[in-house]
């Protein structure tokens, strides 16, 4: 590290320590992390959090929501950064034909500001106060590059190759890896062929429902598609002599994590204190055994390096701040009868058991939660001779109105979870199913924000003690 890094670590840590005195005196500010992976839900869960968090008809477990005497919206503070387009996606939602908005493509921020009478024995004594909450958005894809930061080339290359036979499109990689020689001189078309290969073999691992497809940027590399630090891809082991192509994978890796993967979480996590991860364990579960699996494995290694507390390279690019509260939540919980959201959060629970006790264990506070960013559906009875089974009722994107029972969750997550570690291949394949239904058209009253389930309770959780 040269003097220039210490100089430049040493004025960023004396501009937060500022930034924070005086937030903390004047306008506190709650810095909200909203990850998860892809089709998690993250650009909905926004924007209903946002539109709720303004007209909070609906938002009747957010205690805090009685002190709250106006809430809009405003620039956010870094004039570097897109601000999240809630107006656009808010439109695709709730307008005359309602649709998913796309997901996220770059990073993006938002304020939602707050004017708040204070409680207490001296409210009629003190004046109102402002508290702003800031979210900041970007795509699940780069979450995924986490788990490269302590990982050498040679120890991702493995385990890269270690998946690809399991995998869809992993073969075809295979063969082309197998023919080329690591230790050939580096050539610019072979390498180019091998990263489009490899990206290939990702989206095609991603398609099928897999959730290890790192590195991220390879699914999503915004403005740096075609770079060289985007042009690499896993070899077999060799000798790796100077200027050899297995030399150059190596480099251009080290080259990724360094100027793109580190900036990344060093810019825009750098003060986050509450955290909400986004699990779509349902398409895992209906994907199959070794795609829960490897969404478990996943979040673990994603939440890693969120552990409050933990010496890691994130701990030292923030200063040691620590993330207050984790809302673990699983999202569309829309698609379940209520009578097994309970199951929902309990296998959501039992799939991130690992990275819970860590942040328990180190003090941060945690709480699972099966949610609906966007009620989606309505319950309904489904007879079937003299059986009645909870079903949802609901669009799907061809406009057909169906009455779904997806079938039973079980009581016990182990029954998931062991049959997956154990590389079952299949399992509620015929009881278990989940549909694509699109949002429902919308007649708001005053006052209320988009229909939900739970995200009253996801917002008093991560915002009501600081409101």
């Amino acid at each position: 590290m040269g003097i220039s890094d210490l100089a430049d670590g040493l004025t960023r840590r004396i501009e937060g320590l500022g930034s924070s005195v005086s937030e903390s005196l004047f306008e506190p500010v709650i810095r909200l992390g909203v990850t998860g992976l892809s089709r998690a839900g993250k650009t909905v869960f926004i924007t209903s959090l946002v539109a709720n968090l303004l007209d909070r008809g609906r938002m009747p477990a957010l205690t805090g929501q009685s002190r709250i005497r106006a809430a809009f919206l405003q620039p956010q503070p870094d004039d570097t950064v897109p601000r999240f387009a809630y107006e656009s996606h808010l439109a695709a939602l709730t307008g005359p034909d309602p649709h998913w908005p796309e997901g996220t493509g770059a990073v993006s921020q938002l304020r939602l500001s707050f004017r708040v009478q204070p409680g207490g024995l001296l409210a009629g004594m003190r004046g109102m106060r402002t508290v702003h909450l800031d979210i900041v958005d970007y795509p699940g894809e780069w979450l995924l590059d986490l788990g490269l930061m302590e990982k050498s080339y040679r120890q991702w290359a493995d385990e890269a190759f270690a998946r690809l036979s399991t995998r869809p499109g992993g073969a075809d990689y295979l063969a082309l890896a197998r023919q080329t020689d690591p230790d050939q001189r580096h050539d610019e078309p072979v390498a180019d062929r091998l990263a489009q290969g490899f990206t290939a073999y990702l989206h095609s691992a991603k398609d099928a429902g897999f959730s290890d497809c790192s590195p991220g940027r390879f699914l999503l590399p915004g403005e740096k598609a075609g770079s060289p630090a985007l042009t690499f891809a896993p070899l077999p082991p060799s000798a790796s002599p100077r200027g050899s192509l297995a030399r150059e994978m190596e480099r251009r890796y080290d080259a990724y994590k360094r100027e793109i993967v580190r900036p990344f979480f060093r810019d825009h996590f750098a003060r986050i204190d509450r955290q909400v991860v986004l699990v779509d364990v349902l398409s895992a579960i209906h994907a199959g055994p070794a795609a829960l699996e490897d969404l478990r494995q996943t979040m673990a290694d994603i939440l890693t390096a969120f552990r409050p507390g933990r010496a890691s390279w994130l701990t030292s690019l923030i200063g040691g701040h620590r993330v207050e509260r984790i809302l673990f939540a699983a999202t569309k919980a829309d698609h379940l009868h209520h009578s097994q959201h309970a199951r929902l959060a309990n296998i959501t629970q039992a799939l991130l058991r690992e990275a819970r006790d860590r942040a328990d264990f180190a003090g941060a506070e945690t709480q699972a939660l099966a949610i609906a960013a966007l009620r989606a559906t309505t319950e309904a009875d489904i007879s079937q001779g003299e059986t009645v089974l909870p079903a949802v009722r609901g669009r799907l994107p061809d406009g057909r109105n169906v009455a779904l029972y997806p079938g039973e969750l079980p009581d016990d997550p182990a029954q998931l979870l062991s049959s997956a570690r154990r590389g079952r291949e299949d399992w509620l394949a015929r009881d278990y199913s989940i549909m694509d239904f699109a949002p429902a058209p919308l007649a708001l009253r005053p006052g209320d924000g988009p229909p939900h389930i739970r995200l009253d309770r996801a917002a008093e959780f991560l915002l009501g003690d600081r409101l």
